[in-house]
């Protein structure tokens, strides 16, 4: 009696209701490839060749970028200038200043350190307004601008200039190279005016950059470091926030090859997290951040025994480093306090000396100097450098002190090693739209004879380059409908990925914590054991397979797959590229061929959304020409200098010819007024494994309920390769010739909802050929569920009219997709939003669970009962054939509604216990340690063993006296 409208196939309206994609025309779209099989080659994707030549492709796009910052151009450059000037305490010069170019003052003239900067806008730079001649100078707030050293500094890097327009020459993809000096100025190129935040200020200190910190830490190189802080009673007030500041600062100079622990002590010792008593843990963002927590947790009162901190630091470090884990390289003791009341010369004479292995960098808090000398004579008879800091303002600098010390030993060999970083958003194109970007930086080191053997650091150069100059490397048509690049850098980073999402979906300017150090095993989670990863991390080539769930539409719908993936290293830089490939249609790829006139005659006012050409890559003549104009160029040889992908293009162009005769199709139904009266189909669409798209309207424009569901990429797209749209990925998971139906997210929440109907055509009928192209409409959902209550009531049994109908109160009757969504039933406040996602917004980085649902394939109808409080409720659920949808047909005699709503909300995952805390900590993924360590320099170390005598010296008693 639960079975009233299930045999919607034989009621004689049309159901599902597929109109200008009717299931009866899947043989007729499928044959026009089948009439030039002849020239239709179907092959099976080699991908470890694949990879390898993507391999090929990305490492010399790299060489490119990287060649502009090697010696020979901005790092010869740099070195040369500063090698021919000499210093001039009085040297007065006028320079373009990023904050006060194009100022003036109340008069109306030119404020200092401004004066006229043409700006222009260019598109190469995200339309914002540069000047491609000139560089300008960014100063931080807390320094003076026309302090000495910051004048000459930029004096002499103006010699830069050239170079920066030549480089921009020789490579127009080129967008922002600079120079961070050590002394703290910041010269960019294209001059660009910078402007305050909204509290009025500019935060930016070009030595708190990643780049930066990044080739310090390398200049640096790996390094264990053991944080003792003060927390006796004498450090409260302005000492404890400026010895917070100053704990924060040395763990922000820390990176991933560091490894690191954080003591307080007062009449006694304390761990900052006792889980990690005795060890030191990997400086990543996520430990630094939950040392920085408890940071506020470390001040208390009494003396501070400074000797017994000193003696667990020695002991920690000394311990770690015969296990073999850690850096293995350079160790250092921080301490920040407020004095010292002896030197504790036993302590270091005991664990330090002679070898003098672990550096000593004492930080005095506050102004008073009553034991300066004794904190100054630990940092001499340790190799290490003593610093006070009396204010917030103070902090920065002296931290960076060390830095300075610790890459001594490396600058003073000139080694010019190249860094990159791992992907950021770029905050000077915020304004323009987030882009995501790596950097690679060198060192400019002073090469004057007088100072050649101090190894002092200039600064660093650097340019940017955008990730999407990465992805334009990527073959997208070869890959298949679910398959995807990917690239991780050598601590397991993501660089690129389908699945990296560095923002919240609302407010797509606000980035999310840690969003540049998501690793590879948060996104292909599957790999419990890291085997993927691993590899890649380890710079090996190879295959890897399993199972993986895919999730889409945000993470509402999920796929089942089984992928195999190809990986190897890009030389010359520390990262690897890995592509995924579904097996069935995604591991094969469809060849086919026909003239370039007859594809360029198609070609005129028809949208592509890939074509392998992008006017940024054009040399400056050929920036005027449209896409299309571009390729009957390129392909006709008129213009062989054009960069595009032949391959593809000639793809294309078969699409296009194969695919022409729809056109006239649906014009034809467009005409046919009574096929669509009601105006309930407002669109159609195709499109094909190379992005091509052909799209019919068949209503006015201005009245299509959504107008963005084939755009070409969503509003995250931009940071991944992830090319197919939504109905394009699930129409291939279903059986071949059948239909998806969905309802998008989108228009639900704006009461414009629509049902998208799609179907993939695949070429062969097996499994094992490609899915060519997709086909679909667009309908009002009120006319989709007029359509479907009409079949019900139209419906009859194989013995007459049936017994009961959806219009019965005492059932309810509900059409579900195969995800569990509803798309039809009488209460409208039911579609889809029982199951929508609230989308809570999570302010710190954590595990989340959500339940996910997909329907069996294999069960045609089920039955069950439904317990509501002791009262029993029946439902029978069948497939709805040639669709994605279920009918669900529920009786109505008891109330279920005390029963909570089903949600995709997530929810944490909360690690109550302790110890699962501490292992979670304690746990350290494979990383790929730095194949270089340099703790110590003969020279260097001859130059301090004459500061330790004069210091030691400098302690002794008068003569005549004991």
């Amino acid at each position: 009696t639960l079975l009233p409208c299930i045999a919607l196939r034989s009621g004689p309206a049309p159901w599902p209701p597929n109109m200008a994609i009717s299931s009866q025309s899947e043989p007729k779209r499928r044959h026009k490839y089948k009439e030039l099989e002849k020239s239709v080659k179907v092959e099976e994707i080699d991908g470890v060749k694949l990879v390898k030549n993507l391999a090929v492709k990305m490492e010399e796009m790299f060489r490119r970028k990287a060649e502009a910052t090697r010696v020979g151009r901005l790092v010869e450059a740099a070195e040369e200038a500063h090698h021919q000037h000499e210093d001039n305490p009085d040297l007065q010069y006028e320079y373009f200043n990023a904050v006060l170019i194009n100022e003036v003052d109340e008069e109306g003239n030119n404020v200092e350190l401004g004066g006229e900067f043409l700006l222009e806008p260019n598109d190469h730079f995200n339309n914002l307004s540069v000047n491609l001649s000139l560089s300008v100078v960014q100063v931080p707030t807390n320094m003076y601008n026309k302090d000495p050293d910051i004048v000459n500094g930029v004096y002499w890097s103006e010699a830069l200039n050239k170079v920066f327009v030549d480089n921009f020459e020789r490579d127009p993809t080129l967008i922002w190279q600079y120079f961070g000096s050590a002394k703290g100025f910041f010269r960019q190129y294209p001059g660009v005016k910078w402007h305050p935040d909204e509290h009025g200020v500019i935060g930016f200190d070009c030595r708190n950059r990643k780049w930066y910190s990044m080739y310090i830490q390398a200049a640096t190189s790996p390094k264990d470091v053991v944080i003792l802080v003060d927390v006796s009673g004498s450090m409260k007030g302005l000492r404890l926030t400026i010895a917070r500041q100053t704990v924060s600062s040395i763990l922000d100079t820390l990176g991933d090859d560091d490894f690191f622990n954080i003591i307080a002590y007062n009449q006694e010792i304390h761990y900052v997290e006792p889980c990690l008593n005795g060890t030191l843990v990997r400086a990543d963002r996520t430990n630094k951040d939950h040392f920085r927590e408890h940071l506020d947790k470390l001040f208390a009162k009494g003396i501070g025994l400074l000797g017994d901190a000193l003696t667990e630091a020695f002991t920690i470090l000394n311990d770690f480093n015969q296990t073999g884990r850690g850096s293995v390289c350079s160790q250092a003791i921080m301490l920040v306090t407020d004095g010292a009341t002896e030197m504790y010369d036993d302590v270091f004479e005991k664990y330090n000396w002679p070898e003098r292995k672990v550096r000593i960098f004492p930080y005095l808090i506050g102004r008073e100097s009553a034991f300066a000398d004794n904190l100054k004579w630990m940092a001499c008879a340790n190799k290490g450098y003593f610093s006070q800091i009396s204010t917030l303002a103070d902090v920065q600098e002296n931290v960076m002190r060390y830095l300075h010390v610790m890459s001594r030993p490396k600058v003073i060999d000139h080694e010019h090693d190249t860094v990159w970083t791992e992907a950021y958003v770029d905050s000077l194109n915020d304004k323009a739209g987030p882009s995501l970007m790596t950097t690679v930086a060198m060192p400019v080191f002073s090469t004057k004879n007088e100072t050649k053997n101090q190894g002092i650091l200039l600064g660093v150069v650097g340019t940017d380059i955008p990730l999407q100059e990465l992805m334009k490397l990527i073959p997208k048509h070869m890959l298949g409908i679910h398959g995807y690049v990917f690239a991780i850098t050598n601590n397991g980073y993501i660089l690129t990925h389908p699945d990296l999402r560095p923002l919240y979906q609302e407010g797509q300017k606000r980035r999310k914590p840690n969003y540049s150090s998501v690793d590879l095993s948060e996104v292909e989670w599957e790999d419990k054991d890291d085997i993927l990863r691993n590899a890649m991390v380890n710079r090996r080539t190879g295959t890897f397979s399993m199972e993986v769930m895919k999730t889409v539409d945000r993470g509402r719908r999920v796929l089942k797959m089984h992928n195999d993936y190809y990986y190897t290293d890009i030389k010359g830089t520390p990262f690897s590229v890995g592509v995924a490939l579904s097996r069935g249609h995604g591991k094969y790829f469809f060849r086919g061929n026909v003239s370039v006139e007859a594809g360029m005659s198609l070609f005129i006012d028809k949208r592509l959304s890939t074509v392998g050409y992008e006017t940024r890559e054009l040399i400056h003549e050929h920036r005027h020409l449209t896409q299309i104009q571009a390729i009957k160029l390129f392909m006709t040889g008129r213009r062989p200098h054009l960069k595009c992908d032949r391959e593809l293009i000639q793809e294309v162009l078969f699409d296009a010819v194969v695919t022409a005769p729809l056109e006239a199709y649906w014009t034809g139904l467009a005409l046919n007024k009574s096929e669509n009266s009601d105006k309930g189909v407002e669109i159609t669409f195709l499109g094909t494994r190379t992005g091509l798209s052909r799209t019919k309207l068949f209503v006015a424009a201005d009245q299509l309920s959504n107008q963005d569901f084939l755009t070409a990429e969503d509003k995250e797209g931009v940071f991944n390769a992830d090319h197919f749209p939504l109905w394009y990925k699930r129409a291939a998971e279903q059986v071949p010739g059948t239909f998806l139906y969905s309802i998008p997210f989108s228009t639900a929440r704006e009461n414009k909802s629509v049902v998208l109907a799609s179907t993939a055509i695949q070429l062969l009928d097996d499994r094992k050929s490609p899915i060519v192209a997709a086909v679909g409409i667009q309908m009002k959902l009120e006319f989709f569920q007029r359509k479907f209550w009409t079949a019900c009531r139209q419906c009859t049994a194989l013995d007459g009219k049936c017994s009961i109908s959806c219009d019965n109160e005492d059932i309810n009757c509900y059409l579900i997709d195969n995800n569990g969504f509803i798309l039809v039933t009488e209460d409208q406040a039911q579609v889809l939003c029982t199951c929508l996602s609230r989308g809570k917004t999570m302010m710190v980085p954590c595990d989340t669970e959500y339940p996910a649902f997909v329907s069996e394939r294999t069960i045609k109808e089920t039955t069950g009962n439904i317990d509501c409080e002791g009262c029993i409720r029946s439902f029978v659920i069948q497939q709805i054939p040639s669709s994605n949808l279920f009918m669900v047909v529920v009786d109505n005699k008891c109330d279920c509604s005390s029963a909570p709503p089903v949600t995709m909300d997530p929810i944490e995952i909360m690690y109550i216990l302790s110890s699962l805390k501490c292992d979670r900590l304690k746990f350290q993924k494979d990383r790929k340690k730095p194949e270089s360590c340099h703790p110590f320099h003969p020279e260097f170390f001859s130059l301090r063993l004459k500061i330790v005598i004069v210091c030691y010296m400098s302690t002794l008693p008068p003569a005549g006296q004991n």
